[in-house]
């Protein structure tokens, strides 16, 4: 078996040495453990640096592109290069690689398809209060909406088995870790945590850089992905909750009416039209469930897709001994 580490980096030339050098090469149930560096438009001569502390293969993107897309292009790169599993780590340090072993253990062993490392945010010391309760909240509302049971949903110390990377298909171009969570519970994939401790602080945090801007980009990423895999909920919920305070107007007035107290038409009219609102939303719930049907039976084509370019890259491999190719839309690659 082969296992890769992929590290999405921007203009991480200070702790990337640091990084590479605490990932065990040597782990129980795998051949190769190898490293994969995703370059995202760094101007520190990151990628040049990466070569020279031992990174097997570096991806360069063009300009930056974001967390999201490096990710993306990371698992891309790690699925072609044969990878059974792959762990996901960040070039910034903070967390602990000697744990890689731990964090694959339940995918090596077939208990999980999806392990995610529990940083234990209320442990950690650099983390502010407000921090820490913006990072619970984000987790228990993950919980709540993917129906798992992982502590620290933000957390992007983690592992996928080769089938489960494979059915990943990421939509936001701010993070991964949320999205891929409630996608991976929508799917019923069985997922694991493993509780870490954390390194000390390196650099401030570029995702996390304004409070109000992460709420407004995670918020979204939550109902997004939580609206693309239960569309007829979330408008079935909306909908009935608008219709049912249009009907409660609607008899306010009829009460009214009845008992002799003209007036009091701003009911019937806001009422009515909360009613025909309502109605309206639960239909469109139902044309976004099939919407959602079809999108699913893309992303099974999607799938069986990439099974078939793995079992020809298999193939391939089989037969000249060669790795197969990065994929072009990454930019320049070395390997």
């Amino acid at each position: 078996m082969k296992l890769i580490v992929q590290i999405p980096c921007f203009n991480e030339a200070a702790t990337l040495p640091a990084v590479v050098r605490a990932i065990p090469r040597q782990i129980a149930g795998f051949e190769r453990v190898e490293i994969v560096v995703i370059d995202d438009g760094s101007t520190d001569g990151t990628a040049e640096l990466a070569h020279s502390v031992g990174v097997d293969h570096v991806v360069r993107h063009i300009g930056n592109k974001g967390l999201a897309q490096a990710f993306r292009t990371g698992i891309d790169v790690c699925l072609r290069l044969g990878a059974d599993v792959i762990v996901n780590t960040d070039g910034d340090n903070q967390y602990p690689q000697a744990d890689i072993p731990r964090l694959v253990e339940p995918i090596s062993s077939g208990r999980a398809e999806m392990v995610v490392a529990d940083r234990q945010i209320g442990r950690i010391e650099h983390f502010s209060p407000a921090k820490k309760v913006l990072q619970a909240l984000g987790s228990w509302t993950v919980r709540q909406v993917s129906r798992t049971d992982v502590p620290d949903a933000p957390s992007g110390f983690r592992a996928y088995s080769r089938e489960a990377a494979m059915r990943l298909n990421i939509v936001s171009e701010y993070s991964y870790t949320l999205e891929t969570l409630i996608q991976a519970g929508a799917r019923r994939t069985s997922i694991a945590y493993v509780p870490v401790t954390v390194n000390a602080k390196t650099r401030p945090s570029r995702l996390m850089g304004s409070t109000l801007n992460y709420i407004k980009h995670q918020g979204a990423t939550i109902v997004r992905t939580y609206a693309m895999h239960e569309p007829l909920k979330v408008f079935t919920v909306i909908g009935a909750a608008l219709f049912a305070i249009g009907l409660a107007l609607v008899i306010r007035f009829g009460y009214f009416f009845l008992f002799g107290y003209p007036g009091h038409i701003q009911s019937l009219v806001l009422g009515a039209a909360l009613l025909g609102l309502g109605l309206q939303v639960g239909l469109n719930g139902i044309l976004a469930d099939l919407i959602a049907a079809n999108r699913r039976l893309v992303e099974e084509a999607l799938y069986k897709l990439r099974r078939l370019e793995d079992t020809n890259a298999g193939s391939t491999r089989d037969s000249t001994g060669a790795t197969a190719p990065l994929p072009p839309e990454s930019g320049r690659s070395d390997h």
